[in-house]
């Protein structure tokens, strides 16, 4: 955790029309009715704190299922596409920094903490969470301004909100600080670093709790 105030950037991940209804992955928790707001809030009141923002948009290999670059569902959600930004990063693996420009725009720019928010918690989230603090960065995860999809497959069955909650506990345990979008942008205001847990206390607690 920096000593000084954070240098962040707001990254916003994947705010895609495939996720929305009509698309071919609808997010179920949380709801995307108010996950949607609190990205925006966030991108915002980072514009109005001079917080750097970073968008980000998948765009898959001709022929995919999903996300295309030149269909409607592949495109950003107008609430995203229509605001200010710092920046634009098109990716093709779930880290925002693999195969992109994003970590050199970041060292350039003497970015320090990245804030996380868009979709999906358990996937793009969670490749660029562990990444950034892989680097070396402090991480923020906004837990409100994000969300998961149900899974079933040979391993096993997760609802959307088994998803969302364990990565987020997880994240906190080790690799963020995960927080409300109201909380992060208090933080903003006064310009202090969100704490994160550690993994011996974590487990402790969960422990206790069992």
């Amino acid at each position: 955790m920096p000593s000084h105030p954070p240098r962040r950037a707001l990254v916003v991940i994947d705010v895609q029309n495939e996720y929305f209804e009509g698309g071919g992955l609808p997010i179920e928790h949380p709801p995307i009715g108010g996950t949607l707001p609190n990205v925006t809030r966030a991108m915002d009141a980072a514009r109005a704190a001079g917080v750097p923002v970073v968008v980000v948009q998948h765009h898959a290999p001709p022929g995919a299922p999903l996300f295309q670059a030149d269909s409607p569902a592949g495109q950003l959600h107008p609430d995203i596409a229509g605001r200010p930004r710092d920046h634009l990063v098109t990716k093709s693996f779930p880290s925002v920094f693999t195969g992109t420009d994003f970590g050199a725009w970041l060292q350039a720019r003497g970015i320090d903490t990245l804030t996380v928010a868009g979709y999906m918690t358990h996937n793009c989230d969670a490749s660029t969470v562990f990444e950034a603090m892989h680097r070396g960065l402090a991480v923020e995860f906004l837990a409100d301004a994000s969300g998961a999809l149900p899974y079933a497959n040979a391993a096993g069955r997760a609802s959307a909100e088994e998803i969302h909650r364990v990565f987020c506990v997880v994240f906190h345990s080790n690799f963020a600080a995960v927080a409300s979008t109201a909380d992060w942008i208090e933080a903003l205001r006064t310009g202090q670093p969100l704490p994160r847990d550690n993994v011996l206390a974590s487990n402790q607690r969960g422990r206790q709790a069992a």
